[in-house]
């Protein structure tokens, strides 16, 4: 019997490389014997950064899932898929932006970090600020109740435990309380 959910994904914004393959992929590997693993290219997730030259998605998307496969992600094993394959992702987005107060995301480390770090790029737009609100609806829509994330995404988790406790106050008991893998 397995033992929970877990979601995780990856940005197709270049090759893999070793941080990729060792701060994550390693790790996914020896989760799927063990847990119901959804693993997804973040193609959507992309775009918050990279939406001014889409060019090399595709062919990143592809070089990402061969890397993945040939790393030991076994299709039989877990699933993997293309976040814009699901429309559900984007539904749930946009209720989730519904009701998550703006102070939320402004107050979120990473959006100012990363405001200051891509200066070069116009990232001042919805879809940078509400990244959070996708990746939420990301997880919450498979009602995963792990995540492995690194320390750079701790306040992200954090940030979808409260879209999920709002989400529940207001319409019922819908999703599980996440915790950090």
């Amino acid at each position: 019997m397995k033992k929970g959910t877990i979601l995780s994904g990856m940005r197709p914004t270049g090759a893999l490389h070793l941080g990729n393959y060792f701060g994550a992929l390693e790790n996914w590997v020896k989760l799927q014997n063990d847990y119901d693993c959804y693993f997804f290219v973040a193609d959507w997730h992309a775009l918050t950064t990279g939406y001014e030259d889409t060019s090399q998605i595709k062919n990143n998307i592809n070089d990402l899932v061969i890397d993945w496969i040939s790393a030991g992600l076994d299709p039989e094993k877990c699933v993997i898929f293309l976040q814009s394959s699901v429309k559900e992702h984007a539904e749930l987005h946009l209720l989730f932006s519904m009701t998550t107060p703006l102070s939320w995301l402004l107050r979120c480390p990473t959006y100012k970090d990363q405001l200051s770090q891509l200066k070069d790029k116009n990232i001042t737009t919805y879809g940078f600020l509400g990244y959070p609100c996708l990746q939420a609806a990301d997880i919450l829509i498979y009602k995963a109740g792990f995540v492995p994330v690194g320390e750079d995404q701790l306040p992200h988790l954090e940030l979808t435990r409260e879209i999920a406790r709002r989400f529940n106050y207001l319409f019922g008991d819908v999703f599980p309380e996440l915790r950090q893998f």
